[in-house]
């Protein structure tokens, strides 16, 4: 009987053990801007040449970065083919080793993937 309850014991320990594991990967992954929210904004200017795209955003809460316009790198350059400047757009902007770079990006008013 003592060896069941000293199992049990253990395996409830290992248990919580990832649990709270699982909850640190994760929170540190938010902090460092790995998990992006959709944030919305305004294309100003895009160039397609350079990979690069100027938003004029709200804030965009994986960064804990305040509403600004700024330039920002594309993942893939294709990104920018759906996209016009003037149009209201969503998307996703990861820091990438101290460099901000968008994931993924579509007009506002189309549905989500």
């Amino acid at each position: 009987m003592m060896k069941v309850r000293i199992l049990i014991v253990s395996m409830v320990a290992l248990i919580c053990y990832s649990a709270v594991s699982a909850a640190v990967l994760v929170v540190a992954a938010q902090q460092d801007g790995l998990v992006a929210d959709m944030t919305e904004g305004v294309v100003r200017k895009i160039d397609k040449d350079a990979g690069k795209i100027t938003l004029k955003h709200g804030e965009i809460k994986n960064l804990n970065m305040p509403p600004m316009t700024m330039v920002y790198s594309v993942h893939d350059k294709s990104l920018l083919d759906a996209v016009q400047t003037g149009e209201k757009v969503k998307f996703k902007v990861i820091n990438e080793g101290g460099k901000f770079v968008i994931k993924e990006i579509r007009p506002a008013a189309a549905p989500p993937e």
